[in-house]
């Protein structure tokens, strides 16, 4: 059984959640008649990201591999300097794996970071690196010495600071984003300054760089805290949805709880009325851990069962089935850094008709019953296949301006297919709209790196603090050197 102890079997049983399976876009549903397709072109000079939907024209592309030393820097400045004497965008990416060009100047320079430079300070349980290492390459030098990333994603493709920029979370608890486990980063400002910023030292602006979306400055390197890797052991509970939120949170207050995370059973019947909650214990066996695994036989049966969900019941039902019964029989210890060292790729869809496109909304737990009421009413509703909804927990985060999680929350991740037309993505562009409208309305907020759906009160409803955002942007950035998707839809003007 050692092949489904670990993250293949979350994937196969886990991620592969389910989808709605109500009114949805095919070939040969007569309501797609006449629509158009929406193809990316790939053209030279454009830039897409990952949800294929964000072609956008640009300038220049490049992309810097030097260390995080003076000749990145000085590339960087000259760059930069080429752009503002044009009246040019400039902004950096890694993976690109937002959804509504975050990470695409419009007619711009745009600059790719592809360097995995890592530096360990094992007395200080920290890594100093390039701006643009995945976690994937953090993971294989720290795994070794028996380090594991603080906080990160539950997939390993991404830029380490593009996590930072976006103030990404992941599966540890008690923990914050992403942003509160950095020691400290070096930023090149739009006048060229190389400044270092923390918690203790320009702290403004390091408060603003979290979740800022790098529209303060260009990072070069970051400092990042570790924590120990453990051999985990998974525990399975399963009771109904409304239960959920006062459940995690009981079950948090155990200190031996390392990681955890919920599912929600998503099948046409029992439309999030379910709920799976797992959470991880450190093994009595802590000795010789093994090296973290990646993806094997069981992620490739996992994609497949992920993707035989789209409109077909019997495979709804199977899964919940598999994750709630077959599950908690067959899964056994893991590495931590096994659990999260996953690629994207993993369940990629590879049907050129579709992409996969995420939600998320952070709502506190004890309104928890009030979301699923939300999620029920608005989201069978639509014409979307939804595929899957991960919930997670994030503590406070007293630090960043633009802050999704004031106060405690419950993240729920949701994924879904959209078919490339039109009318798909105007409908799931109202859907969008009205999640937000309800989510807001008790109190929660809604993730900034996917589809620009929002209207732009909603995104200042959600986020309070934006125009002080903003205000703060043009003074250390008053010709808007950096600009992105998101600058130019919600914050310009503000």
């Amino acid at each position: 059984m050692a092949g489904l102890t670990k993250r293949a079997l979350l994937l196969g049983a886990g991620a592969a959640i389910g989808v709605v399976g109500t009114r949805y876009f095919s070939a040969s549903n007569p309501v797609m008649t006449g629509t158009k397709k929406i193809m990316p072109s790939n053209a030279a000079n454009t830039l897409n990201d990952q949800s294929l939907l964000s072609e956008t024209p640009i300038f220049r592309h490049i992309t810097l591999k030097q260390d995080p030393n003076a000749a990145l820097v000085d590339a960087i400045r000259a760059e930069i300097a080429e752009a503002n004497s044009e009246g040019r965008p400039v902004n950096i990416g890694a993976a690109r794996h937002s959804m509504g060009g975050q990470a695409i100047p419009r007619n711009g320079h745009a600059i790719t970071f592809e360097n995995s430079f890592i530096e360990l300070n094992q007395a200080e349980k920290t890594f100093r690196a390039h701006a643009g290492i995945r976690w994937r390459d953090v993971i294989k030098q720290i795994d070794p010495i028996g380090f594991s990333p603080m906080v990160m994603q539950s997939n390993n493709d991404f830029g380490v600071a593009a996590t930072y920029c976006v103030n990404a979370h992941g599966w540890p608890v008690k923990k914050g984003p992403m942003g509160a486990t950095v020691r400290q980063i070096k930023m090149v400002l739009a006048d060229g300054e190389l400044v270092t910023c923390s918690p203790t030292e320009n702290t403004d602006l390091f408060n603003l760089s979290m979740g800022g979306y790098g529209l303060t400055g260009a990072i070069t390197e970051i400092e990042v805290e570790m924590a120990n890797n453990q051999r985990l052991e998974p525990v399975f509970e399963e009771f109904p949805a409304e239960e959920f939120g006062r459940k995690f949170i009981d079950a948090l207050d155990d200190p031996s709880v390392n990681m955890a995370y919920g599912r929600l059973n998503v099948d046409r019947e029992n439309f999030f009325k379910d709920a799976l909650m797992i959470t991880y214990h450190p093994s009595m066996d802590q000795s010789e851990l093994p090296p973290a695994s990646g993806s094997g036989t069981m992620a490739k049966i996992a994609r497949y069962v992920y993707r035989a969900q789209l409109g077909n019941e019997r495979m709804k039902n199977l899964r919940w089935w598999t994750e709630t019964s077959v599950g908690p029989r067959l899964s056994g210890p893991a590495t931590r850094n096994s659990l999260i060292n996953e690629p994207v790729i993993t369940l990629d869809d590879r049907d050129p008709l579709r992409t996969d496109i995420l939600h998320e909304y952070f709502v506190s737990p004890e309104r928890f019953p009030e979301f699923l009421t939300i999620c029920r009413d608005v989201i069978p509703a639509s014409y979307q296949e939804f595929l899957n909804v991960t919930l997670r927990y994030i503590d406070t985060d007293p630090q960043s301006v633009l802050a999704y999680a004031p106060v405690p929350r419950i993240a729920a991740v949701m994924s879904f297919s959209q078919e490339m037309t039109e009318r798909a993505e105007a409908d799931m562009a109202r859907m969008t709209r009205n999640l937000i409208d309800g989510i807001t309305g008790i109190g929660g907020t809604y993730y900034l790196p996917y589809r620009l759906h929002a209207s732009r009160a909603q995104f200042t409803n959600a986020y309070p603090r934006a125009a002080e955002f903003a205000a703060a942007k043009r003074l250390i950035d008053p010709s808007l050197t950096f600009r992105n998707g998101l600058w130019d839809t919600y914050l310009n003007g503000l």
